[in-house]
């Protein structure tokens, strides 16, 4: 069945169940379900088409609904689960149907009943949900989903407790909201020490959820302190190495290398693991996972790696063990000896770079990113003996991520292709910085024509035109696209003297028209290393005299203007927005996602509130102060990122600065020995102007002798001519005597073929003429047969007919006979029904007379109470008429008192 009509009978299902809840709409429901669940159309839902993206939300709608059958909602949590597997499909369920929300919903509904399934595989989904992705979403749902999962964590153990433990894990990992939600809670204390007592739990997978919940709940903090001081880390690390290499599971092994990640990010834990004894060892045992089959994931191990490359000590000591690992032996037999052993590790990441497109997991990326950070290690020790082996072996696989295969159709793959190029071509600039004999083997292996068509098929994916302020400039896209052909150029540049060839192509490229856009974009980046590019190919650009110096300096000022329109048009939306829209755009930004200018705004007006001291006019009730912290830190970390931006920005314009000082002292040598070349130029112009002359007088005597020559080789034409017409006269004649010949021969042959034929048919005439004569005889034979034949059959004719008659008789006895049975079954049937309809009566009968004595007895019991209930209202009505009349005369002592003349009847005193 086809895949979109599978889905339009889901969505038409669907509806109808909404409309009417009836079993066979609910199993018509449930058969869609499962037949899209075996379509298994993973990457058609991670699609931006229209039907998917509808029967996505309708199933986010089905499990909204409260009053869902639950066997329908396993059935759609299953599919959701399924659909989950997909990177891009997770991510649109999480953001844009805020399906975190809606699972915490049905975790909510389901905590009646801790053994319903629901509760289990909604658990699940929501864990594969939120695993490294932060929730921003501060809802009602997510608030009880998270006192729900503490409740129950600090309570009896059972088999729901490890997911449990992973969800809370999950949410609180790079969430500072939940986690100052979490903190602000009565009983934090006693949660940190269920926590602490799970690390002496026996399953890894819980000691890990507790650790990676500690790490990031009190990692800054005095608990934290404590637990991971350096008295106790060496064991802490001893074990995520152990769970890393030797763990039960790929969810315990990815969980405990985030945790080590996290763990990193700390200067002190990072400090305290550049001083672990140990972390040779098992840095070692880490690598050994690429060669033993990979219990972990392979991206995994590369994000570890990477993390380790943050730390400089740990890089070196990861670098010599890729590269060096037999560095401690300094007997060049040994080196020999454990060669094979010794590029294990690199050939292991060579094979992770150049994996395929199609792969879920780009470990490509990765294991790139890990070659940049190594390059950058041994450029910095100056060790480059040691990685040119490793750069021999590279070499290729980097050139080969440079070409684009002609079969990519698909956009996604070729944007990986496209990050995978930048990559590459960052690897390949740290190659060069190493020395000079690791860039002439880049230069034996690059050639000008790979970077040219390269440059070329960059221009054509991208479609670049030579507009200006195109909005195209937003595309990502596009920006990779920029990248690749800016730092193309700049490697062009650095090979431009080693690779024939390469010097021309560049100065080419650089005049080239097209080139304006990615510069445009690289000088108004906001990223430092990009401005450097761009500056770089622009000082190399700018002498020479077909750049279009003019038409960048307007694309410049085109994308200056647009993004000052942007940000006009950014603060006229800030001041048309109220300050309670401020706020609940700020709680509710992960549900109802706005621009990222609204989203700012928001911000800020809050915090000018905050500094200023001001209140709301209108009290909000459900607005925790740790929003308002969360929101107020955030901005703050902002703050200080766009601090260090400017800052990096100024260091960039300082170097450029006295680049271009650089620049102006090479113009002015280069312009002197262009002078120089000049007048040289021109005392050979004057040489080769005289030995024009001589050449002049050479070539007038030799067109005189070329004239004589002309004159006898018409001559000689002429009788040539001739001689050709008498040989063609002659191959005509050839050729009219050898068709003669040919026909001769061949109406010999079918002479001889006719005479063969003729006496074969004469052979065949007399046999035919034997052969008539014996049909003849036996045509005779079987005339007699026929006719005995025919006697025959006239008496069995007569016995059939008196037999037939005997059958017919027979058989309308039998009809009578059934006639009879089918009157009396009938008669039966309807006695029954009878029977039933009585049976059916006297029960309904026997059923009214019981609820009428249940009726008749509940209601004397209420007339027995309304009539208490009146007589006390009728007690307490005289009891206030009396208090009235006291009351009454009072007031009218009073006014007599005071002179006036009120008496005690005109005085009206109501409740």
């Amino acid at each position: 069945m086809d895949a979109l009509a599978c889905m339009k009978s889901l969505l038409l299902a669907a509806s109808q169940y909404r409309t009417a809840k009836t079993p066979p709409n609910a199993a018509l429901l449930q058969r869609s379900l499962e037949v899209i669940s075996g379509l298994k159309l993973t990457r058609l839902f991670a699609s931006n088409q229209i039907l998917p993206s509808e029967c996505l939300s309708c199933l986010v709608e089905l499990l909204e609904d409260a009053t869902i059958n639950p066997s329908l909602t396993v059935s759609v949590v299953t599919l959701l689960s399924q659909l989950a597997l997909d990177n891009e499909t997770r991510e649109a369920l999480q953001d844009t149907y805020n399906l975190s929300s809606v699972l915490a919903g049905v975790v909510h509904r389901s905590t009646a009943n801790l053994s319903d399934p629901v509760l289990l595989q909604s658990i699940q989904l929501l864990q594969r949900l939120t695993y490294n992705v932060p929730v921003f979403c501060t809802g009602a749902n997510i608030d009880e989903l998270i006192l729900f999962l503490i409740h129950h964590v600090q309570s009896t153990e059972d088999e729901l407790t490890i997911p449990w433990l992973g969800l809370l894990a999950n949410l609180c990992r790079h969430n500072l909201s939940i986690q100052t939600q979490i903190k602000s809670l009565n009983n934090v204390k006693s949660f940190y020490r269920t926590l602490i007592s799970f690390l002496a739990h026996s399953s890894l997978t819980m000691v890990v959820f507790a650790l990676s919940l500690l790490s990031s709940l009190t990692l800054n903090e005095e608990v934290g302190e404590k637990l991971f001081h350096a008295r106790n880390i060496h064991q802490t690390f001893q074990l995520i190495f152990n769970i890393v290499v030797n763990g039960d599971g790929h969810s315990t092994r990815k969980y405990s290398v985030d945790l080590l990640m996290d763990l990193l990010k700390n200067p002190k834990v990072a400090d305290y693991l550049t001083r672990y004894e140990h972390f040779t060892s098992c840095l070692g045992q880490v690598l050994d996972l690429f060669m033993e089959g990979i219990p972990i994931p392979s991206f995994k191990v590369l994000e570890l790696l990477l993390a380790f490359c943050s730390v400089t000590e740990l890089r070196h000591t990861l670098r010599q063990a890729i590269l060096e690992p037999s560095g401690l032996q300094s007997l060049e037999i040994t080196r020999f000896v454990t060669r094979s052993k010794t590029f294990e590790p690199s050939v292991a990441l060579v094979h992770f770079s150049n994996q395929p497109l199609e792969g879920s997991e780009d470990c490509s990326l990765l294991a790139l990113q890990l070659f940049k950070e190594i390059f950058e290690d041994v450029i910095n020790s100056g060790n480059s003996a040691s990685a040119e082996h490793f750069v021999d072996l590279l070499l290729p696989v980097l050139v080969d991520h440079l070409q684009m295969p002609e079969q990519i159709v698909d956009e996604l793959l070729v944007k990986k292709k496209c990050e995978r190029m930048v990559k590459a071509i960052n690897v390949l600039m740290n190659i060069l910085f190493i020395d000079d004999v690791l860039k002439m083997h880049a230069s034996k292996v690059l050639t000008a024509s790979q970077c040219t068509s390269l440059i070329e098929l960059q221009f054509t994916y991208s479609g670049i035109d030579t507009g200006f302020g195109t909005k195209v400039m937003d595309s990502k896209m596009w920006k990779l696209a920029a990248d690749i052909i800016l730092k193309t150029l700049d490697l062009m540049s650095r090979l431009k003297q080693d690779v024939p060839g390469m010097e021309v192509s560049f100065y080419k490229i650089l005049q080239d028209q097209r080139l304006i856009t990615p510069l445009t974009l690289a000088l108004t980046s906001d990223h430092r290393e990009q401005v450097q590019v761009g500056l770089r190919i622009l000082f190399e650009a700018a002498p020479l005299p077909d750049f279009p110096a003019i038409v960048l300096g307007e694309s410049i000022a085109a994308n200056n203007a647009y993004r000052q329109q942007e940000t006009e048009h950014a603060s006229k939306r800030i001041q048309m927005q109220s300050p309670m829209t401020n706020v609940t755009s700020v709680r509710c930004s992960s549900s109802c996602p706005s621009s990222d200018e609204s989203t700012t705004s928001n911000i800020q007006e809050l915090i000018q509130k905050l500094h200023s001291g001001l209140e709301m006019r209108e009290p909000v009730t459900d607005m925790r102060i740790s929003d308002i912290m969360d929101v107020y830190e955030q901005k703050l970390s902002a703050l200080a990122s766009k601090e260090t931006r400017l800052q990096d920005l100024l260091e960039a314009k300082a170097l450029a600065l006295a680049q271009a000082d650089r620049l102006m002292a090479q113009y002015r040598c280069q312009r002197a020995q262009a002078e120089s070349e000049a007048r040289t130029l021109a005392a050979m112009l004057k040489d080769a102007e005289r030995k024009n002359e001589e050449l002049n007088d050479l070539l007038k005597a030799q067109q005189v002798e070329s004239e004589r020559a002309q004159t006898d080789i018409e001559q000689l034409f002429q009788h040539n001519r001739k001689l050709q017409t008498v040989a063609e006269e002659h191959e005509i004649l050839k050729k009219s005597s050898v068709d003669l010949l040919q026909r001769y021969e061949t109406t010999e042959r079918q002479y001889k073929d006719l005479q063969i034929t003729c006496n074969s048919l004469n052979k065949q005439m007399e046999a035919m003429k034997k052969l008539n004569e014996s049909l003849k005889q036996q045509n005779d034979r079987t005339a007699a047969q026929l006719v005995e034949a025919e006697d025959h059959r006239k008496e069995l004719q007569q016995q059939l007919q008196e037999r037939d008659g005997k059958i017919a008789t027979l058989q309308q006895k039998i009809k009578v006979l059934e006639e009879k049975l089918k009157a009396q079954q009938k008669e039966k049937a309807d006695k029954e029904e009878t029977i039933d309809i009585l049976r059916k009566e006297l029960s309904k009968t026997e059923q009214a007379r019981k609820e009428l004595s249940i009726k008749a007895s509940s209601l004397e019991v209420q007339k027995s109470q309304l009539e208490g209930r009146l007589e006390e209202k009728e007690a307490l009505v005289k009891l206030q008429k009396e208090e009235l009349n006291k009351h009454s005369n009072m007031i009218a002592m009073i006014h007599s008192l005071s002179g006036g003349k009120l008496s005690a009847e005109t005085v009206n005193l109501t409740l």
